[in-house]
Parts: C-alpha cells; sequence; structure tokens
C-alpha cells in the first residue's frame, strides 16, 4: 500500500477520536448522549463541545476531498515520493487544524486549513503532470 492510502487510512480514524471528545462532553454537559437526536443534542453544545462537534464535521468534510485527490492521482501515475509528501502533510494539517479548532486558535485553525486544501491541489497537480 502507498503512503498516500496509508494517510488515508490513518484519516478515517481521526473522525472517531473527535466523536468521542465530543461525546464525553455531551455525557458531562447532558448526563447522557441521545442516541435518538444526536444532531439536535450537539447543536445545543457550546465552547469545546460545540468545537469538537464543528472539527469532526470540517474533519469529514476535508476525508472527501483528500480520498479523491489521492485516488486522481494514484491511477494519473503521479510522482510516488512527492504525493507521498503532500499526503503526509495533509496529515499534519488535518491533525494540526483539528487541534487548533479544540483550543480555539482560530489563525492556525485558517492556516493548517488552507495548506491541507493546499496538499489536495498539489495532488491533483501531480496528477496531471503525470498525464
Amino acid at each position: 500500500m502507498t503512503t498516500p492510502f496509508w494517510c488515508l487510512f490513518i484519516l478515517i480514524f481521526l473522525p472517531y477520536i473527535l466523536s468521542s471528545i465530543g461525546g464525553y462532553i455531551r455525557i458531562k454537559t447532558f448526563g447522557g448522549y441521545d442516541n435518538k437526536q444526536p444532531r439536535a443534542q450537539a447543536a445545543m453544545l457550546d465552547g469545546l463541545g460545540a468545537r469538537a462537534y464543528a472539527a469532526q464535521q470540517n474533519l469529514w468534510e476535508s476525508l472527501t476531498v483528500f480520498s479523491i485527490a489521492v485516488f486522481v492521482a494514484h491511477f494519473a501515475g503521479a510522482n510516488p515520493d512527492q504525493a507521498s509528501t503532500a499526503a503526509i502533510v495533509f496529515v499534519v494539517m488535518r491533525i494540526t487544524h483539528a487541534t487548533a479548532y479544540l483550543l480555539n486558535q482560530d489563525k492556525i485553525r485558517t492556516l493548517s486549513f488552507t495548506a491541507g486544501y493546499a496538499c489536495c491541489i498539489w495532488l491533483f497537480a501531480l496528477a496531471i503532470q503525470a498525464q
């Protein structure tokens, strides 16, 4: 399995880590986790709980773009070393983004989001170059 695919494999677990943090906060805040209306309960969160939920949602969204970029780069025959670098940087940026979200560090969050998104563009550019 290539490094970008390993990065994708690692990333699919990160939303669940954030979900666990959010679930813990829900239990502390509301006395339990509402499995019948989890989104309604999440909407009532504020502070760290709201940020954990938002970070989880943002990670799911970015995972879609990254997955497509990894597959396009792979099937186009992109330079494997550069694709690996882009994928690793993306993972580091997504971990940084989630951490910054939890710590309420908006500028770091925005910078890491932008750098991560640039890595996806980089993967697409590598696919274009390979053609």
